[in-house]
Formats: C-alpha cells, sequence, structure tokens
C-alpha cells in the first residue's frame, strides 16, 4: 500500500476540524505534514473522483470534504487511492509446478489463494466498518486537543 494512503487518510480527518466551511489549499494542507504539495494534490484530485473531496478554484480554493464523515469510510479512502483492485494477485503459479495442470482455475483451489482471499475480505469489512466519523471520534477522546491545533495550524498556514 502506497504512502498515500496514509496521506489522504490524515488529511481527510484535517479536514473534518475545519469550522468555517472554507476550502483549503492543497499546499497548506501539504505543509501541515510537511509533505511534496505535488504529490499530495495527486492524491486529493483522486479523492475528488471518489467524490469524498471537492475542489474549489480561485484564489480562495482549495479542497473540503464534499459527504458528511459518517458516510466516509476507511475504505473508500483506500480505494481512492490504490484503485478497487485486490491486494493479493493470485498469478496460479501452481499451473507451471512439475504436477500442475493448465486447465484448472488455480485461484478457486489454491490453499494460498483461498487464505490471502480470506484476509483481504475481513480487512476490507473492518476498513468498510470504520467511518471518517469513528476516526475523528476516537482520536478527539484520545487526543483533545488535536481538533483545535489542527485548525490553528493550518489557518497560520492560510495567511
Amino acid at each position: 500500500m502506497s504512502e498515500g494512503v496514509e496521506w489522504a487518510l490524515h488529511t481527510c480527518l484535517n479536514l473534518t476540524w475545519i469550522e468555517d466551511g472554507r476550502p483549503v489549499p492543497a499546499a497548506v494542507l501539504a505543509d501541515y505534514f510537511k509533505l511534496p504539495p505535488a504529490y499530495l494534490n495527486k492524491q486529493l484530485q483522486a479523492l475528488a473522483r471518489s467524490g469524498i473531496v471537492s475542489s474549489v478554484s480561485g484564489p480562495r480554493g482549495g479542497f473540503q470534504l464534499a459527504r458528511d464523515p459518517r458516510k466516509i469510510t476507511v475504505l473508500d479512502v483506500v480505494v481512492a487511492i490504490e484503485g478497487p483492485e485486490d491486494a493479493f494477485q493470485c498469478a496460479q503459479i501452481l499451473r507451471d509446478a512439475p504436477d500442475g495442470e493448465p486447465g484448472i482455475d488455480y485461484r478457486e483451489t489454491c490453499v494460498i489463494s483461498q487464505v490471502m482471499r480470506k484476509a483481504e475480505l475481513l480487512w476490507r469489512a473492518e476498513l468498510a466498518a470504520r467511518t471518517l466519523a469513528d476516526v475523528k471520534a476516537t482520536v478527539e477522546s484520545r487526543f483533545p486537543g488535536t481538533p483545535n491545533e489542527t485548525r490553528q495550524g493550518l489557518r497560520s498556514r492560510r495567511a
């Protein structure tokens, strides 16, 4: 999984704490974590294409959440950045083993493929069950000062 997933999740979380409703420029969002602006902007564009954030043009433009954080799952963000493909891709190398058979679909019969598929489904189910609002609530309960510190940090970078 690319580091873009971590960047996108943290950036979306930061956007949940923006109270004035104004979009935040990509450069400001990137500077907050000392990330390369061009690369974070690519992640933000992927999030925009997926309807997670919206992009506002112009001198007061930037990015803001496009949906309620209760309606954005962690899986939504992962899929926006990484794509919908499975993390494990069975290449069916058993076909080329000494006792392999070319006509068998080893994705269905290979125990390793089955174990990996089951793990992927569990992983995806867990990510789909957790929303951005859930993550926000957990952060706020563990680190109560984070929302205000984030707002102040982003505000000072906007100026």
